[in-house]
């Protein structure tokens, strides 16, 4: 499994509805690919958010990154959205559960 950590600061266009239509445009088409597993986002107290991605492998987390849709959002992200971001891609090492 890899596991992608972005933390971004967006700007204030990455604060309004255009943002937020990409966002979700962004989750439709992702968690429809092969090889998708999950995602989720924080919001940190100083206004950084993190979102933790996970994918299948490299492979299919590669074919997100060269969808055409997302190579043209990315670049209106760091045009208007994002203030900052850094990206992170992990590999997983070891897994473990707890459930109830």
């Amino acid at each position: 499994m890899i596991v992608v950590v972005f933390r971004a600061h967006r700007t204030p266009v990455g604060l309004g509805p255009d943002y937020h239509d990409a966002l979700r445009r962004m989750e439709e088409i992702a968690t429809t690919m092969p090889g998708y597993i999950s995602h989720k986002g924080y919001v940190a107290e100083d206004g950084q958010r993190l979102t933790l991605f996970e994918w299948a492998s490299e492979d299919t987390l590669r074919d997100w990154a060269r969808h055409a849709d997302h190579i043209a959002i990315k670049k209106v992200g760091r045009d208007r959205f994002y203030a900052d971001y850094h990206l992170q891609v992990c590999s997983v090492l070891r897994e473990s559960r707890y459930n109830r």
